[in-house]
């Protein structure tokens, strides 16, 4: 193992060109071996908006600033950029160019983001480089740029956690006594979130230590922003009650994954409901419920409805059972089931998918090189592995480096081919 200190000025093209520094007086071990993540995306901003916050997504790859192709850019990849332009959540992301057209390359890669990273850089990506995409179907965004002055924390989405609001250039804590459904829902339909499915004050370890930026409010419910509820209580009502930090819970903070498979788009079923993940029991699991989630991931048709725990036991609630999809619905929750936390189940019985979007992940792993010809688009046909994905799958398929990650995709394509009997 290499022991010396490691002096480079950054500006070097190998490693072996940096100074080093004298041996350590103490011998390294692997426990504290160095480690880095690579990003080839050095820069994000929007362009040809009426303000800083909308306009033409541009990312520059390496050096090289070009247009963003929007096929499978989302909400999700928009409200991670807003906020780390510090311009608040994704309003829209109008499609038709309206910010006009790009001057270099457009890049087709491909961000999954789950809406809570704080830049770009932190979301899987299919990096795929540049397309054939006109510059006519550019990806675009118009952010809050602050104006809701709010915004959840804490949470695991950013449809729920404690309230905060943006007053005099700082964030700051809402508090309040007698925090209810009513002041929620404004909340959460001031973050166009849906509706508000829980009120709460958090628990002592997940309270705000900062500024409070507001002190007592009383709300109706249909008020369209939190600042025109009553939040001029007398200080004989402040003062009657015990103010604490508050919290949300909104119905757009439902989310599903899919955990413990061998990529994005096959594994364990999870649901982010209420603040926290569970599984889904396999009673009456099949086909067209697998075919939910697969179309909510992006991920194509399904494969196979499997059961058994077949990836692994999950911990934690177990949320739905008696699941029952026509397999039309937009989204899991939005199918016939039994009641949330109602089942008669253990983690032994959670449900997983396989779904033809793996197929497809496996094969954008190995055909990434211009000398290789591109047979993906082909291979997601229903003839083939079933429908194609909606969106492209990805964290980590697409980075197998060289030889050898080529091999592993050749052996998981051939296997997953296999299995299904393709």
């Amino acid at each position: 193992m290499w022991d010396r200190e490691l002096q480079c000025a950054g500006n070097e093209s190998f490693l072996m060109f940096c100074s080093t520094g004298a041996p350590r007086d103490q011998p390294c071990t692997h426990t504290n071996a160095a480690g880095v993540t690579c990003t080839q995306f050095t820069g994000f901003r929007l362009v040809n908006g009426s303000t800083a916050c909308e306009g033409r997504v541009d990312v520059q790859v390496l050096g090289t600033w070009g247009s963003l192709c929007a096929s499978r850019w989302d909400l999700l990849d928009a409200h991670v950029l807003c906020r780390h332009l510090d311009c608040g959540f994704a309003e829209s992301i109008p499609r038709g160019g309206p910010f006009g057209r790009g001057t270099g390359p457009v890049w087709r890669d491909s961000f999954h983001c789950d809406g809570t990273e704080a830049h770009l850089g932190q979301c899987p990506v299919t990096a795929l480089g540049a397309s054939p995409c006109s510059h006519e179907n550019n990806a675009a965004v118009i952010c809050s740029a602050g104006s809701a002055s709010l915004r959840l924390v804490g949470g695991g989405s950013r449809c729920d956690g404690r309230v905060e609001i943006f007053q005099h250039g700082t964030w700051g804590r809402v508090l309040d006594d007698q925090w209810d459904m009513q002041e929620a829902s404004v909340v959460c339909r001031q973050l166009r979130c849906g509706e508000a499915e829980t009120a709460y004050n958090p628990p002592k370890p997940q309270r705000g230590t900062g500024p409070v930026g507001l002190r007592g409010v009383r709300c109706a419910g249909h008020e369209a922003n939190l600042t025109l509820c009553n939040t001029s209580l007398p200080e004989s009502v402040l003062a009657a009650g015990i103010a604490e930090d508050v919290g949300v819970v909104c119905w757009g903070s439902r989310q599903v994954r899919l955990v413990n498979g061998p990529g994005r788009c096959a594994g364990r079923v999870e649901i982010y409901y209420q603040g926290s993940w569970g599984t889904i029991c396999d009673d009456s699991w099949d086909l067209p419920d697998a075919t939910v989630v697969c179309h909510q991931l992006g991920c194509g048709g399904a494969v196979k409805a499997v059961g058994s725990a077949q990836f692994g036991e999950g911990s934690g609630q177990i949320w739905l059972d008696a699941v029952n999809c026509s397999g039309a619905e937009a989204a899991l929750w939005d199918c016939p089931a039994g009641s949330w936390e109602q089942h008669d189940c253990g983690h032994k019985e959670d449900a997983g998918v396989d779904c033809s979007g793996l197929c497809w992940e496996l094969c954008s792993a190995l055909y990434q090189s211009p000398e290789h010809p591109w047979p993906c688009q082909e291979a997601s046909s229903p003839g083939i592995m079933g429908e194609g994905p909606t969106s492209v799958p990805s964290p980590g398929a697409s980075h197998l480096p060289g030889q050898e990650g080529q091999e592993q995709a050749e052996k998981g394509f051939q296997d997953d081919a296999d299995d299904d009997g393709h």
